[in-house]
């Protein structure tokens, strides 16, 4: 090369890298207007390509540019009667009546056959041994609602379709333990296991029975009862939110049955939910091993208030199809309920403890076709002849058929822990 060619390129070389860092903001810049959300730049909700688990030829991003970043929550749903339902309802042994809604007679199956597709990469196919193998001698444990139990019930469905055909596998029902369900995989030696705390904090309702006190009473700043039973979990998954849109929750200082306790049966709706997943922190940040426990919470699954059995409006009665207006979302969710569960884990990240905020409101939104609405009617024989004229005021637009959702939503956290 030529000396003067030399001085050229030396001359250049600012102006290339300063070429390159604009481009380099540009590009960021994009990615927070992308559909106008900013938490499209937190590594908290951002997989790279690279990261994740390869399971049956899965990709993230585009295979040409492994660097690209990939936001798994925003996309869209395709139907896909090839490759969905991951597993038969009827071979699950674990499924729970109210989620089995061929069980409870739906006739019309299209429901499980859509895919969520990210817009800008594959969402990782769901591989049960390569999710043994990575939690092999560990504990995986669902902490929450219903809505929670209806996730993990998913996950068994979800490991038991592919382990099924090992014969040295253990297909044992789940165990319990005070509010503790598990299933134990012993060829693994891993725990997968559903603990029953619908408001995370303590409360009259944390009794495991079909017809739960009422009112509710919390105990808002009281958890360590059931956090005894988390501090060994290598993965925890925790949800609460359904439970906390109701206005008759009674909030309780003090114990149970105490003559000191105090009673207040009135308080702002967000104000009592802040102070509830700020002692669900507290107790994160000191009793959590922060090496070893990986933290994950699941943002609200949507529902429409209204007065149904499930304090739900009966809008996915007689639904049949997803709901393609990505707008839809927007007008029923309670997006400052919303703000408190991610600025708690903000704050939680700035003391050092990270919680993988699972953002599946959106794209469950959409999918108001898969919830149990009237299914599970048949196995209610209490119902009378004038309660049948009426079946939507029954609807259960709060839970999700299996196979269905929860199932993507497990596929979004088996992406996540495969990178762990």
């Amino acid at each position: 090369m030529s000396l003067k060619r030399l001085e050229n390129l030396q001359r250049l070389t600012p102006h290339l890298a300063s070429i390159s860092l604009l481009a380099l903001v540009s590009t960021l810049v994009y990615l927070i207007r992308n559909n106008g959300n900013v938490v499209h730049l937190d590594p908290r909700v951002f997989l790279q390509q690279g990261q994740i688990g390869n399971q049956n030829n899965s990709k993230i991003g585009n295979e040409n540019n492994s660097s690209k970043a990939c936001n798994l929550f925003s996309g869209k749903w395709v139907y896909d009667n090839i490759s969905y339902p991951l597993y038969n309802e009827k071979k699950c042994t674990f499924l729970d009546y109210e989620f089995g809604c061929v069980e409870n007679g739906r006739k019309d199956l299209k429901y499980q056959n859509w895919r969520w597709q990210p817009h800008t990469c594959d969402l990782p196919r769901f591989n049960s041994t390569a999710l043994l193998e990575k939690i092999k001698g560990k504990k995986l444990v669902f902490v929450g609602d219903s809505l929670n139990r209806n996730q993990w019930t998913s996950m068994l469905c979800l490991l038991q379709q592919h382990l099924s055909v090992s014969p040295k596998t253990s297909n044992r029902g789940p165990e319990r333990i005070d509010n503790l369900y598990y299933h134990h995989v012993a060829e693994y030696n891993a725990t997968i296991g559903f603990y029953w705390s619908p408001m995370l904090v303590e409360s009259n309702c944390d009794e495991i029975k079909p017809n739960r006190n009422w009112p509710h009473v919390a105990r808002i700043k009281s958890i360590e009862r059931h956090g005894k039973y988390w501090i060994d979990a290598d993965i925890l998954v925790f949800d609460s939110f359904a439970w906390w849109m109701t206005y008759e929750i009674t909030i309780l200082w003090g114990s149970f049955g105490s003559p000191h306790a105090v009673y207040k049966t009135k308080m702002n709706r967000l104000r009592r939910y802040e102070i509830a997943l700020s002692t669900w922190s507290d107790w994160v940040e000191v009793h959590v091993n922060r090496t070893r426990t990986k933290l994950f919470f699941m943002s609200a699954s949507p529902f429409r208030p209204g007065r149904t059995r499930w304090s739900t409006d009966p809008s996915c009665y007689k639904k049949s199809e997803p709901t393609f207006n990505e707008s839809y979302v927007s007008s029923f969710m309670n997006r400052d309920m919303m703000y408190i569960v991610e600025s708690t884990i903000e704050k939680l990240l700035r003391r050092g403890v990270k919680v993988e905020y699972l953002n599946i409101t959106e794209l469950s939104a959409h999918r108001e076709d898969a919830h149990p609405a009237t299914d599970r009617l048949i196995r209610n024989p209490t119902l009378t002849k004038d309660q049948w004229k009426n079946p939507a005021i029954y609807s259960d637009c709060l839970h999700w058929c299996l196979p269905g959702v929860p199932d993507i939503w497990n596929e979004i956290l088996y992406a996540y822990i495969m990178k762990l």
